[in-house]
């Protein structure tokens, strides 16, 4: 007997004993609503982790007055005699099939109700990987009307659901839902708070507190992105299947390795090592010079568009500069900068609470780049682990940090030469690239610090827990068929995964099937009741 497979989740089987084999595949469990924003609640006093669009937006202290904790956020119009926007948004990583909900309170003083055509609400966009809208979800609309019925009372909290959805283009009301699902396409969903100031520059402003935007599908990604590489670092040594070792300080051709970095780099286990399921680069005084280490996958593994992760905790001190990047495996479009760099994560080692990405292109003028800074919210920094995610696509490329969209580039070129002459856009952005991770010491980044400066902050490491490309692949999910009387398991070619097994019950004692295929032939059970049977990724 067969069931048909899970779409989402993890892939879960189930082979019985008896009088004739059977065998179920079964949804996974799925994950507990998570809410994915950051700092919803305002608590950190300011807007951190937030966007602000238009004017007049603020966070108010007052626990008397909040919904829940200290903190909240008012909104007002830009009094300009004119239709105005004003509030604020987060955007997160998201993927098709991906399914959320989402609400959040809202309040209007007696004293300073909202009035004349002034109106605000809450929604919930998916966009593609340039931003534009696919889906738009919105809350029902606060008005005078509606404060004037009741239908929105006066000074009390209202919990406004995101249930309503819009077309995109005419922003009509086409359904009611209770479940907000990502459409093909997206990117990233966007969670705002709307104030719409109208052109008469009437009075009021509307409070809103604990936004939450609920994940709940089993992952943010969707069921088909899925981990098609990963360097996990779970051994003892580095793979040399995946990484060798950049060696010196870089001349005689690029001494300084062209930005007047100070180390040099080695191979020694002194700085690049394997341990307790982590890379460590580290930086070391050695009293004759500064070593440290920078490893590359040039030649051995690379991509082209989809998503690169990493998950990464690192050094604090002047002198520092860390870095996950990206340059091209063979430079079609001539030497640096014209063949392209991405810069998925830098640091100043002395700023701890920001990290910047960058893509560096053009030829002509030599070096022309683009990039932005991410400050982390409240007290939060870099010497944590974070997961720094780059999206890449033909026409946009997309920063991360722990799930927060802050930076779109869209626009770049690639000279031929130092000629006005361009290649064909999305050049030099649609070819192999390979990766880079090193700490590297001092240089023009960081503002060329004194040795003084830098030797106090000696030693220092960062640490990268994995590294992964991810694609649109077919779910991650077992199928069964029968054959020869046999039951056989089998999964996606292309996905990074593996094989276990437990015996009675969906608990969390899963064991790594040794030796295990695919496809697999699940053989009836031994001593047992039942053998479950999932994927674990990656």
């Amino acid at each position: 007997m067969l069931k048909p497979a899970a779409s989402v989740g993890r892939a879960v089987a189930r082979a019985i004993c008896g009088a004739s084999f059977l065998i179920s595949i079964l949804i996974a469990g799925q994950s507990e609503a998570a809410n994915v924003l950051s700092n919803p609640g305002f608590e950190t006093g300011n807007l951190g982790g937030w966007t602000t669009y238009g004017a007049n937006t603020s966070v108010l202290n007052n626990p008397a007055a909040a919904h829940s904790g200290n903190d909240y956020f008012k909104v007002y119009q830009a009094f300009n005699s004119q239709i105005n926007y004003n509030g604020i948004f987060q955007d997160n990583v998201s993927g098709p099939g991906a399914v959320y909900s989402a609400d959040g309170w809202a309040y209007t003083l007696s004293t300073d109700t909202l009035a004349g055509q002034n109106e605000a609400w809450i929604e919930v966009s998916f966009r593609d990987a340039s931003g534009n809208v696919l889906a738009l979800y919105r809350s029902s609309i606060i008005t005078t009307n509606a404060i004037a019925t009741g239908a929105f009372p006066k000074n009390t909290w209202v919990d406004l659901n995101v249930t309503n959805q819009y077309d995109p283009n005419t922003y009509a009301i086409t359904n009611t839902v209770s479940s907000l699902v990502a459409p093909t396409g997206t990117s990233f969903v966007r969670y705002q708070i709307m104030f719409q100031g109208d052109q008469y520059n009437s009075a009021g402003s509307m409070y809103f507190d604990d936004a939450t935007l609920n994940q709940t599908s089993a992952t943010a990604f969707g069921p088909n992105w899925n981990i098609v590489w990963s360097d996990e670092f779970n051994g003892n040594s580095l793979n040399t299947k995946n990484w060798t070792y950049d060696i010196g300080n870089g001349c005689p051709n690029l001494c300084g390795w062209g930005n007047n970095e100070l180390e040099y780099y080695t191979s020694n286990t002194q700085n690049v090592y394997v341990a307790n399921g982590c890379l460590h680069i580290a930086a070391l005084n050695q009293q004759t010079n500064y070593t440290s280490g920078r490893i590359k996958s040039l030649g051995l593994v690379y991509t082209t568009y989809g998503r690169v992760e990493w998950r990464a905790q690192l050094p604090w001190g002047t002198g520092f500069w860390p870095a996950l990047w990206m340059l091209p495996e063979s430079s079609p479009y001539g030497g640096w900068p014209n063949s392209g760099e991405i810069d998925v994560m830098e640091n100043n080692g002395s700023v701890t609470n920001q990290e910047g990405g960058t893509i560096h292109y053009g030829g002509e003028y030599g070096d022309v780049y683009s990039g932005k800074t991410y400050t982390f919210p409240g007290s939060d920094s870099v010497t944590n682990f974070h997961v720094y995610l780059l999206e890449w696509s033909t026409n946009a490329i997309n920063w991360y940090v722990d799930g927060h969209l802050y930076e779109t580039q869209t626009n770049w070129w690639s000279n031929v030469g130092t000629t006005s002459s361009k290649y064909p856009y999305p050049a030099p952005f649609n070819v192999p690239f390979y990766i880079l991770m090193n700490v590297a010491i001092g240089g023009n980044y960081l503002g060329n610090p004194s040795t003084t400066q830098i030797n106090a902050s000696l030693p220092g490491q960062m640490l990268v827990d994995y590294v992964r490309f991810y694609n649109q692949t077919d779910p991650l999910q077992l199928s069964a068929t029968k054959s020869k009387g046999k039951i056989v398991l089998s999964w996606p070619t292309n996905v990074v995964c593996h094989l276990q097994s437990q015996t009675n019950s969906l608990g969390a004692n899963w064991t790594d099937v040794t030796g295990s295929t695919n496809p697999f032939v699940a053989g009836p059970p031994s001593g047992a009741a039942a053998v479950y049977y999932r994927l674990e990724s990656p």
